[in-house]
């Protein structure tokens, strides 16, 4: 990674998929500085321990789909600073060298100011809006299954 003096050394980089975490902190932090990890919920608390012990206080995330909630969640709890970064942003910053290095780029890009997090609103407006969408999808589901109606 090229070298210039972050204003957050404390960072770290997730690249997120369906069955992987990946997770790179600064090289200083641990002998192995990038790990991975399963996504169920017992890796997903050990993934934080981790990173406390490392003593990381600020995490980009970058991933697509769903898959980022439980993990944004259980970090968030346990008082990180966690933010959710484009994908298409990411890989526009020029320097970038491939996939195989994704987050250890990402945490070096977060330790120097970027990228920028994207908006996510407060908890209550999320469960709100998680429940709408879930009666959302059980209206849908009712009207799908129901028989129409002799006249």
């Amino acid at each position: 990674m090229p070298s210039l003096n972050g204003i957050e050394p404390n960072a770290a980089g997730i690249d997120l998929g369906a069955t992987e975490i990946f997770v790179a902190v600064p090289q200083d932090r641990d002998p192995s500085p990038v790990r991975s990890f399963e996504t169920f919920t017992q890796d997903l608390h050990r993934l934080k321990q981790w990173l406390q012990q490392c003593h990381i206080t600020t995490v980009a995330i970058e991933s697509t789909g769903v898959y980022w909630i439980p993990l944004f969640q259980t970090l968030e709890k346990a008082g990180l600073e966690v933010g959710l970064v484009n994908a298409q942003h990411v890989k526009h910053v020029p320097g970038r060298r491939s996939d195989g290095i994704d987050r250890q780029w990402l945490q070096y890009l977060h330790s120097v100011g970027l990228p920028r997090a994207s908006f996510r609103p407060e908890d209550r407006v999320c469960v709100i809006r998680s429940l709408l969408r879930h009666r959302d999808s059980l209206r849908r589901t009712c009207n799908l299954c129901r028989k129409p109606s002799p006249r």
